[in-house]
């Protein structure tokens, strides 16, 4: 009689030995008692399909997808959910029993609900948000905002085509502002995202004038390294909620962890922690 295979789950990308998702799921089979294990690879984009087509075999029950990889995993998927159909990438596979794969993508889901933890009476309803940037991320964060009741999107970008593209996408909710007059759509926002890579750790600085900032506007960047942007560090001076991108890694991990693994797996202090000292 053969032995039960151990389960198997990971994330792949190009690069991925940045990633703090082994780290995160690492903390939680250990936590949960779970004889399973996460690990990362490193695939280029000409072995995509035929790696896909493998991890089952070798007892891989789903994994996670990183850049460059998220849209093109979506056409291999047998099924796809409207989520990831809308945000047109997928962040999660499962590989199911049947040997269908499953697509998903937790990134709007983990976005939310890190703004959730971080700031429990954010109410997303009454007003615009600001978004910066126009790339898979803005997706995700576009989607899950308007999930959520936020009545207007102003979406701003350096390179405005791919902003109107966006708009494009999601409708009439959706208004494109030149990245030259970002400075001055921030007096009405409710809400403001950053989720360009200006800010991060050997990236350009975010130099959006940040002048029109409101008390009690809710702020949070993607961003996590470093994990208190300038961004974050200016609203704050100038009253407004701000939320860290860390949490948005970690909320996202949440469902795709339980989908594999059959535990609800929980977001707290002690996994930030895990996380910061990957």
């Amino acid at each position: 009689m053969s032995e039960e295979r151990i389960p198997l789950a990971g994330v792949i990308g190009s690069p991925i030995a940045h990633s703090r998702s082994p780290a995160v799921h690492g903390h939680w089979l250990k936590k949960y008692g779970i004889q399973g294990y996460y690990v990362p690879m490193h695939i280029e984009r000409p072995d995509l399909r035929e790696a896909i087509r493998n991890l089952p075999k070798l007892g891989f029950i789903g994994v996670n997808v990183t850049i460059p990889h998220k849209e093109e995993v979506l056409e291999m998927a047998d099924l796809v959910t409207d989520r990831a159909a809308l945000i047109g990438a997928a962040n999660t596979l499962i590989f199911r029993g049947d040997g269908k794969i499953h697509a998903d993508n937790t990134d709007g889901y983990g976005f939310i609900e890190n703004i959730r933890q971080g700031a429990p009476d954010w109410e997303p309803d009454i007003g615009p948000a600001v978004v910066f940037g126009a790339g898979g991320a803005a997706r995700a964060v576009i989607a899950s905002l308007l999930e959520v009741g936020v009545p207007e999107i102003l979406l701003t970008n350096r390179t405005k085509n791919r902003a109107e593209a966006l708009k494009g996408d999601f409708g009439k909710k959706v208004t494109v502002v030149d990245w030259v007059q970002a400075g001055n759509i921030l007096e009405d926002a409710k809400t403001v995202v950053n989720t360009t890579s200006l800010g991060m750790d050997g990236a350009a600085e975010f130099r959006v004038p940040l002048d029109g900032l409101r008390k009690g506007t809710l702020v949070t960047d993607l961003v996590y390294t470093p994990l208190n942007t300038q961004l974050l560090l200016e609203a704050e001076e100038r009253g407004c909620q701000t939320v860290d991108g860390l949490g948005m890694l970690l909320h996202q991990a949440a469902p795709a962890f339980e989908r594999w693994f059959g535990v609800r797996p929980e977001v707290d202090e002690e996994l930030r922690n895990v996380a910061l000292s990957a």
